[in-house]
């Protein structure tokens, strides 16, 4: 048993898929189904159901898998440990950042941090929360950047800032005579929104519990929503093409404001749906000095008009 073994079939029983986990562990096809059938030989049972179209855990598979998990995360610690033994600001710092967050905020902050660890090399990645979740816990990842609440068993979160939502509309919106938006001034309004599965788009449903993703039909006073996009710029793309109004966290605007012509934006009243970014990192990650390096770059670079 290997730990490269009990990482194919972690990373098998995430995917639900051979050719996707050999994808991710790097391998072929064939090396990663030959490791795992060698290893189910090996302990005497089944860890997986296999199909033509999916692959799914035995119940004594779910078993041995979530204590392979751990065995990946104590082997990580391990590198950690032996890392924290060498520079802290010279080995490289893996970050990762939810998509409506990434895409402005790496900007930013990257130069700065070369600046303040010109030796440490940078990876960055963007995904989904969940993904990030677990590549945090695999140590895939050395601490991400995602949106509160946000809670983990042995994960240390620690807030960066604060940022309102605002609208975002063709100028010649009737909504854009007004200063400020009333979140009864959506109703029977076309807002897009992202697809499922992104965490922007819970936060703003949870903001503003009037927006109803009814697909193209209205519901009571639900907003009605046409269509749903893949990531914020679609979105903006969406909204100058006449598809409707949306909804972007703040930064998303002041990062690309003379991307698209023709489009305004306008605060809520006051209280503003907002959200709060925080980076979040193994309790067990030793590089301290990297994680406070990162977070004084984001701090000091930050868009203007964030608390």
């Amino acid at each position: 048993m290997t730990l490269n073994e009990l990482r194919y079939i972690v990373t098998l029983a995430q995917e639900q898929h051979f050719g996707q986990a050999a994808d991710r562990c790097h391998v072929s096809q064939p090396t990663l189904s030959i490791a795992v059938k060698k290893l189910e030989q090996e302990l005497g049972v089944d860890l997986f159901e296999r199909s033509k179209n999916k692959v799914s855990m035995t119940p004594t598979g779910e078993l041995v898998i979530a204590q392979a998990q751990r065995v990946l995360e104590e082997a990580s610690r391990i590198q950690d440990i032996a890392a924290s033994g060498k520079d802290q600001l010279n080995s490289p710092l893996r970050v990762g950042a939810i998509f409506t967050i990434g895409p402005y905020l790496f900007p930013q902050f990257i130069p700065r941090l070369r600046e303040l660890t010109p030796n440490m090399p940078l990876v960055v990645e963007e995904s989904y929360t969940a993904t990030l979740r677990k590549r945090l816990r695999n140590g895939d990842l050395d601490v991400i950047i995602i949106a509160l609440p946000f809670t983990e068993p042995d994960v240390v979160t620690q807030p960066l800032y604060t940022e309102p939502f605002v609208v975002l509309m063709p100028d010649n919106h009737p909504l854009a005579r007004r200063k400020a938006i009333r979140a009864g001034d959506l109703d029977n309004e076309n807002v897009l929104m992202l697809g499922e599965g992104h965490c922007f788009r819970d936060q703003v449903l949870e903001a503003l519990p009037n927006l109803a993703t009814t697909q193209g039909r209205e519901s009571g006073r639900g907003v009605r929503t046409d269509t749903e996009g893949s990531s914020l710029e679609t979105m903006r793309i969406m909204v100058a093409s006449g598809m409707g109004i949306t909804i972007l966290p703040l930064s998303a605007v002041l990062g690309t404001q003379n991307k698209l012509q023709n489009l305004v934006t306008r605060p809520f009243e006051k209280p503003q749906p907002c959200r709060t970014a925080a980076l979040a990192w193994r309790a067990s990650f030793p590089r301290h000095k990297a994680i406070d390096a990162l977070r004084d770059a984001i701090v000091s670079t930050r868009f203007p008009g964030l608390e």
